[in-house]
């Protein structure tokens, strides 16, 4: 194959993965809103839009189209800390930074937050989708790492947690307080924030 043939190659190979890509970003709004089970390619077509063939070129099957959107979220949102994690200048600016931003993604985007967990109790069931849910559970893991080695560095003072139990003990607390915002209890943000401080100030 000619050079100008591999880059047509490659060409080609990314437009089919923007496409895919688009199209999970567009349907994540009706599964988010009517979650996994009750939701099939042809509600999501109806929802948001799409054609149903489009999705059926683009995607094997719902578990595949699950897996692009879901993993497209959670990644950008595990992005949303590096600045932070980057510039913060003292403990206390770290952890402000962390829980505005836990707060702001609870308050904008608690549906697609549902969802994640809705799809993390799903693989439980089945593997559709079980390898994005395991690396999804590994890239937020790192994430919340980076944020207690990071306040740790700035206080002065080790871990004194393992990856694991941080990771647990933060997405424990987000889901506890997602589940109450999602039931109408506004307090729910505020909890947050103040848990947040206090549990990063706990792992260190």
């Amino acid at each position: 194959m000619t050079m100008t043939a591999n880059r047509a190659a490659r060409a080609q190979v990314d437009k089919f993965s923007a496409r895919r890509a688009m199209l999970a970003d567009s349907a994540l709004e009706a599964l988010a809103e009517h979650g996994f089970a009750r939701t099939g390619l042809r509600e999501i077509a109806q929802h948001s839009s799409l054609s149903h063939g489009s999705l059926h070129y683009y995607f094997d099957d719902k578990d595949d189209l699950v897996a692009e959107a879901v993993w497209a979220f959670k990644s950008t949102c595990a992005r949303r800390y590096d600045h932070i994690v980057a510039t913060a200048t003292d403990g206390a600016e770290l952890i402000a930074g962390v829980a505005d931003t836990m707060v702001a993604t609870l308050r904008e985007d608690a549906t697609p937050h549902r969802l994640w967990y809705d799809l993390r109790t799903q693989a439980l069931f089945g593997r559709g989708f079980g390898d994005t849910i395991v690396r999804i559970d590994d890239l937020l893991q790192q994430m919340v790492w980076s944020i207690v080695q990071r306040y740790a560095e700035l206080v002065g003072k080790p871990p004194l947690v393992t990856p694991e139990f941080a990771y647990a003990v933060t997405d424990g607390l987000f889901q506890n307080e997602l589940i109450r915002f999602l039931r109408g209890d506004e307090a729910a943000a505020d909890r947050l924030r103040q848990g947040i401080a206090a549990l990063f100030s706990a792992l260190v």
